[in-house]
């Protein structure tokens, strides 16, 4: 079952276009009908488990947001990066290239994590 669905509202980034999801259900923090953040495609979010993209943050390329993970405010998560487990990229902090953030991890502010970097745990 699917947890949410790209709406019409679309925001062009570098060439890419990005949609504006909606939950179809409630779960964890979010109602039914929320507006989220901004993803490419579905890939880049779960649809199970209670893994969410808010506010202006967006998600794109081969990147993948899943397990508990949130990802707000003006975050981006880009190229192959993964965010899961109980992770949260917040503020402006950038995750992309080939990196993780997973665990209890947060990122946040004007953080980068990128390249081949691993950041887990309780950090």
């Amino acid at each position: 079952m699917k947890k949410y669905e790209l709406t019409q509202e679309s925001i062009e980034v570098k060439g890419i276009i990005l949609y504006r999801i909606k939950a179809l259900m409630g779960f964890s923090n979010v109602k039914e009908g929320e507006l989220g953040g901004f993803i490419e495609k579905e890939e880049n979010l779960s649809h199970s488990g209670n893994a969410w993209v808010y506010g202006n943050a967006w998600v794109s390329g081969n990147a993948r947001v899943y397990g508990e993970a949130e990802v707000y405010g003006n975050a981006r998560v880009s190229g192959n990066a993964w965010v899961y487990g109980n992770a949260w990229v917040s503020g402006n902090a950038r995750v992309y290239g080939d990196a993780w953030v997973y665990g209890n991890a947060r990122v946040f502010g004007d953080a980068e994590v990128y390249d081949y970097a691993w950041v887990s745990g309780n950090v």
